[in-house]
C-alpha cells in the first residue's frame, strides 16, 4: 500500500479555512488503527498519536506513560507508522507527540522519520515535564538532570523550520507562555487536566465553567503573544460532547482536542454493553 502524503501548507490551509467558516476544529487522539478509522469518518481534522494513547488502548491509564515502563517515542514512532498510517485514508493528517526530552535520540532525527512516514505535524505532550508538579522535589530532580521545558520549545522551534504543523501543549499558565512565547506554535492547547470519567479517569472535582474559565486565562496571554496561533480546548470537566459545546461557547477556542472522550470511555461502554448482553444469554427452558 502507499500510504496518502501531505504538507504543512496544506494542513493549515485546510485548519484556517475551517476557522473562516466559523466551523470548530476537532484533534483526536487513536492508540489503534480502528479508533484512527473512526475519527477520521467522523470528521477528525487530525489524529493524534502518542504513548499515552497506545497505553490506553491496552487498558492502563494516560498517565502511566510517564513511568519508565516504555520508550515513549519508539512506542509512538512505531505504532503511528505501522497501525495507524496504513489505516487511514488521508482526510484527517496524523500529529505524532514525541517526548523532546528523550536522551537518546536527536530530535532532528525524530522528526525526519516522521516525515518519512507521512506525519506532517508535531506536539510536545509525549511526555511533557509540564504533567510534573513544580513545587515537587521530582520536578526539581529531573530539571537538575536536564530535563527541561526548554527542550520542548527547541523541538517545536526546530520542526517548524523543518516543514511540520507544531501543536504546543501545556498544563499551567508559566509553560503555556514559555511555549507561545519561545516556540510559536502554529497550534496550542492548554490542557486544563486529565480527562473525568470511565474507568481511568481522574475527577479532580472542577466544574466545566472553571475549566473554561482557565483555558480563557490562557488563550488570552497566548492570543497577545502570537496572535496566528490557532486554540483549542482540551481535559478536566471536558468529558461530553455537550461539555465541548460549553468550552467554544464560554472560551476565544477556534476547536476541542479529545482523548479519552472519544477513545477510552466510548470503547469502555460499547464493549461491556455488547458483551454483557452475550454473557447474559441463556438457554431455552426444556422443562
Amino acid at each position: 500500500m502507499i500510504v496518502p502524503r501531505t504538507s504543512r501548507e496544506e494542513i493549515l490551509q485546510k485548519l484556517r479555512a475551517k476557522i473562516d467558516r466559523r466551523q470548530p476544529i476537532l484533534i483526536s487522539s487513536a492508540g489503534s488503527g480502528l479508533v484512527a478509522q473512526m475519527l477520521e469518518k467522523a470528521g477528525a481534522d487530525c489524529i493524534n498519536t502518542f504513548s499515552g494513547a497506545r497505553l490506553r488502548a491496552n487498558g492502563m491509564g494516560t498517565m502511566s506513560m510517564l513511568w519508565p515502563i516504555l520508550d515513549s517515542n519508539k512506542q509512538t514512532l512505531d505504532y503511528t507508522e505501522q497501525d495507524i498510517m496504513p489505516a487511514i485514508e488521508g482526510k484527517s493528517f496524523v500529529c505524532a507527540c514525541v517526548n523532546a526530552n528523550d536522551p537518546l535520540k536527536d530530535m532532528v532525527v525524530v522528526i525526519e522519520r516522521l516525515k518519512q512516514i507521512g506525519v506532517f505535524s508535531i506536539s510536545n505532550i509525549g511526555p511533557s515535564i509540564s504533567y510534573v508538579d513544580k513545587d515537587s522535589e521530582i520536578f526539581r530532580v529531573l530539571t537538575k538532570s536536564g530535563i527541561t521545558m526548554q527542550n520542548e520549545v527547541d523541538m517545536l522551534k526546530i520542526a517548524k523550520e523543518m516543514g511540520m504543523v507544531t501543536i504546543g501543549l501545556a498544563f499551567d499558565e508559566e509553560d503555556s507562555e514559555a511555549i507561545v512565547k519561545g516556540a510559536k506554535p502554529d497550534v496550542f492547547c492548554f490542557h486544563a487536566g486529565t480527562t473525568k470519567g470511565g474507568l481511568k479517569g481522574y475527577d479532580s472535582g472542577e466544574t466545566i465553567d472553571v475549566t473554561a474559565a482557565r483555558t480563557e486565562a490562557v488563550n488570552e496571554m497566548a492570543r497577545q503573544a502570537h496572535p496566528e496561533v490557532i486554540l483549542v480546548a482540551h481535559g478536566a470537566a471536558m468529558e461530553t460532547p455537550e461539555d465541548a459545546q460549553y468550552m467554544l461557547d464560554n472560551t476565544t477556542c477556534h476547536g476541542v482536542w479529545t482523548g479519552s472522550s472519544t477513545e477510552r470511555i466510548p470503547i469502555e461502554r460499547a464493549v461491556f454493553d455488547a458483551a454483557k448482553k452475550f454473557a447474559d444469554l441463556t438457554f431455552k427452558d426444556e422443562s
